[in-house]
């Protein structure tokens, strides 16, 4: 079966700010090596499907190098990882305005390959999934539309897209973040004991022709306006996924989803061999670790780490940690280069990295940070929301931005 999948680059990424200020959200690094498009992609390899759009607008240069240094295909292997950029044409002259308006737009693309089925993916959510498995569904229900959905509890389910189903899983109502009301009861799961409720994982399958019926009304968002309109209209069906799935939206989703990996048996985890995560091969050196208490931490490649403890943290590549220095419940994304390799040092800067008896708690450090020596980040007794040039604190987490530079001795 020809399936074509669509993976969605996102807004502009308001609630991961900073992480999102100079790169696109599917372009932000997880786990130390990987980026979050990776996720989406690496499903789609691991389900066979190998022809891959991308739709990018915001931010999107370091994506577009990610995915053009990564996902090449050779001539004697069918498929391709193609990007598609938000453009001005003679028929649109806007930007990308929702989920829908942008796959209206490269509607054309899509349809030019024949396809049988079209998948459209988030680019910014952390599960590993067979889609094979929710193909065959679709196909055997007759569905024109299927809905990935994620039994949650009422807590979860007041803020995002909830359905209800029949006896055949067919969906029979949809609500948009419906909130803590009795309209949120209505919608609980008839098939499980305890309160759960079908939410929606921004994971699609149609049928070319419905899709492209669907999008003649010119309508913005898949969540908001398409899938409501076509409950009533066409066979929309839920494929009830069990498995991990995490939405990361927010710095403390980002946050929690890095630290969860780091437990002894993880709920997500990097290491299946038979459904294996690809990313931009780097060729790095082994970390080198020459005085550290490591305990529960993801360590990547090419790092050299003189600390004195590093607890249930991530370190990603080339990340540099001076002697003394204490690194708790933090993720580290490391550098995009050595030190040496670039001649251009800010004047009286320290040394990319984080320096010797530096204390680090409850943060992100992104990518080319420079951490003097003696320096103290925690958000302890900061205000929520607090942005300076420095950091910013974000839902109880701490963010050192790209290419920062904390003079020595500074506590934040």
């Amino acid at each position: 079966m020809n399936v074509v999948a669509v993976v969605m680059g996102g807004g502009q990424g308001r609630r991961l700010q900073p992480l999102t200020r100079d790169r696109a959200k599917p372009a932000v690094p997880i786990a130390g090596k990987y980026r979050l498009v990776d996720i989406p992609i690496s499903n789609c390899i691991n389900s066979q499907i190998r022809k891959i759009f991308l739709l990018t607008q915001f931010n999107s240069v370091s994506l577009h190098q990610h995915i053009q240094a990564t996902y090449r295909f050779d001539q004697f292997h069918w498929g391709f990882v193609r990007i598609l950029a938000a453009q001005q044409t003679p028929g649109n002259v806007l930007w990308y305005q929702g989920t829908a308006h942008a796959v209206r737009q490269n509607l054309q693309y899509f349809m030019e390959v024949d396809p049988d089925l079209i998948l459209i993916l988030s680019g910014d959510q952390l599960f590993r999934a067979d889609f094979r498995k929710m193909i065959a569904h679709h196909v055997e229900t007759g569905a024109d539309i299927t809905i990935c959905t994620k039994p949650v509890s009422r807590n979860d389910a007041a803020d995002l897209g909830i359905m209800r189903v029949d006896g055949q899983g067919r969906i029979t109502h949809f609500v948009e973040k419906p909130g803590d009301t009795e309209r949120l009861t209505e919608l609980r799961a008839p098939m499980y004991e305890e309160e759960r409720y079908l939410a929606s994982m921004g994971i699609y399958i149609f049928n070319p022709a419905v899709l492209e019926k669907l999008l003649e009304v010119d309508k913005s968002d898949f969540g908001h306006d398409i899938i409501p309109a076509a409950i009533s209209r066409h066979k929309v069906f839920s494929y009830v996924f069990e498995g991990y799935w995490k939405d990361i939206g927010t710095i403390r989703a980002f946050w929690e989803a890095n630290l969860a990996l780091t437990d002894v048996v993880p709920e997500f985890t990097f290491y299946d061999a038979k459904a294996p995560i690809y990313t931009h091969m780097r060729y790095l050196p082994p970390s080198k670790i020459n005085c550290c208490d490591l305990n529960r931490c993801l360590l990547s490649e090419g790092c050299i780490i003189s600390g004195h403890r590093i607890l249930r943290s991530i370190v990603g590549i080339r990340a540099v940690v001076g002697e003394g220095s204490v690194i708790e419940h933090s993720v580290i994304m490391g550098a995009d280069y050595y030190e040496t390799e670039k001649g251009n040092v800010p004047p009286g800067a320290p040394p990319i990295g984080i320096g010797r008896d530096c204390f680090i708690r409850n943060a992100i450090i992104d990518k080319n940070a420079r951490i003097g020596d003696g320096a103290y980040v925690t958000p302890e007794g900061k205000e929520d929301g607090t942005v300076t040039d420095l950091y910013s604190v974000r839902d109880g987490i701490i963010v050192i931005p790209k290419n920062a530079i904390i003079p020595p001795g500074t506590r934040l």
